[in-house]
């Protein structure tokens, strides 16, 4: 069982910056692929970002590679997502995800993931 909670979400101007923070419990953090999805209003919720669970393999959206950054500290049971170059698009919850093994092919389906976090807010103003 593994429990998230994200944090980090707030109000940028566009073209600003933003980290968001997972923190997860359990022991077994070090050995879950993580992701981050978000969900703008009247949307799906779409993929953003995974990262393996050493950290050595990472997978982007076509829409945030190059601005978008995840990364993970399994010292410290956090995924982080580093958010550079912000968009009024880019605006909506932003949730993460965990799972104990995400098919590669599969991984951008939330269906594939088994455990998410409550969400956070991100707004970027024009």
């Amino acid at each position: 069982q593994v429990q998230l909670v994200e944090s980090g979400g707030g109000l940028v101007q566009a073209g600003g910056s933003l980290v968001l923070s997972c923190a997860a419990s359990g022991r077994t953090f070090s050995t879950y692929v993580m992701g981050w999805f978000r969900q703008a209003p009247g949307k799906e919720r779409e993929f953003v970002a995974a990262i393996s669970w050493s950290g050595g393999s990472t997978w982007y959206a076509d829409s945030v590679k190059g601005r978008f950054t995840i990364s993970r500290d399994n010292a410290k049971n956090t995924v982080y997502l580093q958010m550079n170059s912000l968009k009024p698009e880019d605006t909506a919850v932003y949730y993460c995800a965990a799972s104990p093994s995400t098919n590669i092919a599969t991984m951008r389906l939330k269906s594939a993931w088994g455990y998410w976090g409550q969400g956070t807010q991100v707004t970027v103003s024009s």
